[in-house]
């Protein structure tokens, strides 16, 4: 159990979470002593809180997986494994067009906190769950394999990536080319 964290001690955790934030959603790299000098706190400071960049990054990125790892367990209960594995997918490629941070969390080999390397094991659980569950349901081609999601999800985010434009757009983009995707893994007479 962890003890909480003083007043002081908290405001200065979260004040380099905004600022590392922020740094992230600019598309600039986490400097553990820039994010110092942004957050106009001692390096020190920081480096008590953030061993390492990736600590930092996995940490700005932990709301996004959590709440998706929500989202794929409540996706779980729908009773249509088809609606269930779509609309896990679309909450997914909304986060990785929006959220900066996930892109090289969930990408990253090995994770440096252990709660990250729990959330993206819950997370790969539930997409396996739900893609296995529409499969068996005869909704999607039985040529595919939930591994296959991975790399096209990432697809799509690159591809977003590619074309850019206002957030708005960027998900306008992303759902577009997730109801692409959607249609490929649907099964047909000639997959099923």
């Amino acid at each position: 159990m962890t003890t909480p964290l003083r007043k002081d001690a908290a405001r200065n955790w979260d004040r380099i979470v905004a600022v590392a934030r922020a740094l992230v959603d600019q598309g600039t790299p986490l400097q553990l002593n820039d994010v110092a000098g942004r957050a106009g706190l001692g390096v020190g400071t920081v480096y008590r809180h953030f061993a390492t960049p990736e600590a930092l990054l996995e940490t700005v990125a932990a709301p996004c997986l959590e709440a998706l790892v929500a989202h794929g367990r409540q996706a779980l209960a729908v009773g249509d494994p088809w609606h269930a594995l779509e609309g896990f997918l679309l909450r997914t490629v909304e986060a990785q067009v929006t959220d900066a941070s996930l892109g090289p969390v969930a990408a990253a080999a090995t994770d440096t906190l252990p709660r990250t390397t729990e959330l993206k094991s819950a997370l790969q659980s539930a997409g396996t769950a739900l893609f296995d569950r529409a499969r068996d349901a005869g909704a999607v081609r039985r040529d595919l394999a939930a591994a296959d999601l991975v790399p096209l999800m990432c697809g799509i985010a690159y591809a977003v990536n590619v074309h850019d434009g206002t957030p708005a757009d960027r998900i306008d983009t992303a759902h577009r080319y997730l109801a692409t995707l959607l249609e490929g893994l649907r099964a047909t007479s000639q997959h099923a």
